[in-house]
Order: structure tokens, then C-alpha cells, then sequence
């Protein structure tokens, strides 16, 4: 079996990218026709969360179900071993024994890229505390590529909400700045964009604004949005002052670009109210479901079997 981990947004070239958006347009294709694409039923996939999850979780378990394999589960420090004491590194170390592939999302920043160097089998990032989210940001660059022509054409994404402790943002930015894009951050300052993306961005020439005016959105061909993490602030009181600052609702996008598309990591709270689910500026819910398509694309990334859906085309 091929090893290779999922780890940071930073280890994909475009190249990489633009086949994981053709594949994963293929496996989309393919679900129409077939409810199983029987590749990785010799595997099973590991998932280790130590973090509340819902469409993460599901969506890994059952993009592996759907090709055939297996999964076995933890969820919350409190039902592992790791409650009664036991190091992160000897459960994974079990683990290797258990598993093919392991999906891990953990409260400290770079977890991940430890069990990577801990065990033999892939590992993928599915969330490290306030770091990155690899896997998010591959279904959002397909959610954005469904809808914007990313290869031809300019773009630009706005970011709303929390731009600080947003791992989502963190790994999409890195993703979108192989492609031609322009990005506005939208955040009071105290949850802005960190540093580190700052200077990466100025490195590379992208453009970009930092903004706490909402109205800044109205010309974007993407807007973001995410709720204000309230298990990130130390001090809840910062939090409460930041949580209802900004709201999309249907009056709002009257303001903004006909074309706008407003996506969403999920779950929200109010910052996108439901009175544009039904608009077709609203592609939250499409967005979680290409992540069943993105995760299955990446199961087979990192086993090395991207090859074997050339036997149901």
C-alpha cells in the first residue's frame, strides 16, 4: 500500500488539486449510477476524534462505506484511553495494528503531523485545534470550482466571522492561492487573520484587504462565512461581544452581487440566517455534501487506488 499522509493544505501543487477536482467530479458522476464503488473493501479506515464532529466524521465514515470498506470509531477523549492517563502516541501506536488509514481531529495544533511520524499508515488531518483542515478546504475548493470557473477566471472570496482561529479559512486560503484569487477578510480585528497567512500571502503577491465592514462582501464572487468558535476564546465575555456581529440574511444579499455564492463549514449559529436556504446564492448544504465526494477521492489518494475508478467509467 502507498503511504500518504493529509496533513497540511501547503503539500498540494496544482497539479494535485486539479486531478482531486476531476476525480471527485468523477466519483459525484459515479454515485448517480451506483451506490457502492467496491475499491478499498480489503481497507479499514480509523477515524479518531477527539473533537465534537458531525459532517467530518460522517462524511469520512461513509465515503469509506461507499467504497467498500470498513470503519471502526473513537469519539471524545472521555471514551478513549486517554482518559485514564494513556499518551496520544501509544493509542496510535495500537492503532497501527487496528486500522489501514487513520482520520484524526484533535485539539492541539500539529497533532496530526505527530501521528504521522508515529505510525506506518496514512494519516489525515481531519482537524487540529485552531490550525488547519485540509479535507474541509478540498470540499470547499469543489464547492467553489461547481460554481466559478477557478481555472479561467479571476475570483474573489470573502472571508466573515473568525478569521483568527478559523482552521477552515487557514487551509482554503493556501488552496485557493494556487488559482487566480483575490481574498477579503472581514473580522474585527482582534480575531483577524493571523500573521504567519499575512506574510505568507504578501509573499506570494496575492492581493488582499482586511476589513471590519461587512459591506465589503456585496462584490465578492464567494462569501465565507463562519460562526465565532466560542471553545477558542479564554475569556467568554470577548466572545458575547463578537458572536451576533455580522449576519447574512436575505436583506443583506440584496446588496451584493447577484452571483454570489454563500457557502458555510457548518454548523452555524445566526450568522447566516435561514432565510436564504432556499436562494441559489446558497450552497452551504450542497458544500457539506461534496464532501462525501471529496473524502472518497481522498481515501483513494492516500492508499494509491485513484487508478481503480477507471473500471466503472
Amino acid at each position: 500500500m502507498q503511504v500518504k499522509s493529509i496533513l497540511t493544505a501547503d503539500q498540494f501543487t496544482r497539479n494535485d488539486l486539479d486531478m482531486i477536482l476531476k476525480n471527485t467530479a468523477r466519483i459525484e458522476n459515479l454515485l448517480k449510477k451506483h451506490k457502492q464503488l467496491k475499491i478499498l473493501n480489503e481497507y479499514i479506515l480509523a477515524t479518531m476524534f477527539f473533537e465534537p464532529s458531525t459532517r467530518t466524521r460522517l462524511s469520512f465514515e461513509s465515503a469509506m462505506h461507499r467504497l467498500g470498506g470498513n470503519v471502526i470509531t473513537a469519539v471524545g477523549m472521555q471514551f478513549s484511553s486517554l482518559a485514564k492517563g494513556e499518551t496520544l502516541y501509544d493509542t496510535l501506536k495500537v492503532l497501527e495494528s487496528y486500522a489501514d488509514i487513520c482520520a484524526i481531529r484533535h485539539p492541539k495544533e500539529g497533532a496530526s503531523t505527530v501521528a504521522a511520524k508515529s505510525i506506518s499508515i496514512p494519516v489525515i488531518n481531519a482537524g487540529d485545534g485552531a490550525g488547519e483542515h485540509p479535507t474541509q478546504a478540498i470540499l470547499d475548493l469543489y464547492t467553489i470550482s461547481v460554481h466559478k470557473d477557478i481555472t479561467q477566471k479571476k475570483i474573489k472570496v470573502g472571508f466573515v466571522g473568525d478569521i483568527k482561529y478559523g482552521r477552515t479559512i487557514h487551509s482554503l486560503i493556501k488552496l485557493l492561492s494556487n488559482y487566480n484569487a483575490t481574498f477579503v477578510f472581514i473580522s474585527p480585528p482582534e480575531i483577524g487573520l493571523p500573521d504567519k497567512y499575512k506574510d505568507t500571502l504578501k509573499d506570494l503577491r496575492i492581493d488582499f484587504q482586511e476589513t471590519s465592514d461587512i459591506q465589503a462582501l456585496a462584490d465578492c464572487d464567494v462569501g465565507y462565512i463562519t460562526r465565532i468558535q466560542e471553545e477558542r476564546f479564554l475569556d467568554h465575555a470577548t466572545y458575547e461581544q463578537f458572536k451576533d456581529l455580522y449576519i447574512i440574511n436575505k436583506n443583506f444579499l440584496k446588496s451584493c452581487r447577484q452571483d454570489i455564492i454563500i457557502m458555510h463549514p457548518l454548523p452555524r449559529l445566526n450568522e447566516v440566517s435561514t432565510d436564504i436556504d432556499q436562494m441559489p446564492q446558497a450552497v452551504y448544504f450542497k458544500q457539506a455534501e461534496y464532501g462525501l465526494y471529496s473524502r472518497m477521492t481522498l481515501l483513494l489518494y492516500v492508499t494509491g487506488q485513484l487508478d481503480k475508478l477507471d473500471a466503472f467509467t
